[in-house]
């Protein structure tokens, strides 16, 4: 779809998530944002009444990104629990390598006291009572499941947190990230299964 066909409130949510992305919510103006969607302010103002509702919005669309797409992986329950890990990895590593600053958006925004995620995505709800928490309970029945959880979490989404220090450093450029980003994501469900046969 090619900017034209796009409604002007699609339009909006575009530039918005790009800006807030780059500069952030406190160092973005809506002016910013309209001038970035090739709109007037007051068509902007028309839309989204404040920048704080334009936020949210954005906010909303990028944790479901983020988390909803794995969601209906960790509760299906005719999938193993390794092809759960193999699905989980591929998806999130596929997510990321075209949202490379999702994760600093969204985890600078769950750390908000103010932060309204748990409206968007029951993350107890889900995780605690998901066939993924229930079969590496059964699998590792001695170990809390969180670890596992947080270690593919980790392993998935800090290459990504951690891309501006490996390129500042002169330490990996876009094509070399690239390929580490794909070997990662055959070597991280591996480790992962690694560690719940151990």
């Amino acid at each position: 779809m090619n900017t034209e066909e796009l409604s002007t409130e699609d339009k909006i949510l575009i530039a918005a998530s790009k800006v807030f992305t780059e500069k952030g919510f406190s160092g973005t103006r809506t002016r910013d944002i309209a001038e970035e969607a090739g709109i007037n302010l007051a068509l902007l103002n028309y839309y989204f009444r404040t920048k704080e509702k334009l936020f949210e919005q954005v906010m909303k669309v990028k944790i479901v990104l983020l988390f909803g797409q794995i969601i209906p992986i960790v509760t299906n329950e005719k999938t193993s629990l390794d092809e759960k890990i193999d699905l989980a990895s591929a998806k999130y590593f596929d997510i990321l390598t075209k949202n490379p600053n999702l994760p600093i958006f969204v985890l600078s925004e769950i750390q908000k006291k103010t932060s309204d995620v748990k409206s968007i995505l029951p993350f107890e709800k889900v995780l605690n009572n998901s066939y993924l928490m229930k079969q590496i309970k059964e699998r590792k029945p001695d170990v809390n499941p969180f670890h596992f959880l947080l270690n593919f979490l980790s392993m998935t989404v800090f290459p990504f947190l951690g891309k501006p220090i490996l390129q500042s450093f002169d330490l990996m450029n876009d094509d070399e990230f690239q390929k580490f980003v794909e070997e990662r994501k055959t070597m991280v469900p591996m480790w992962i299964k690694m560690m719940l046969n151990s």
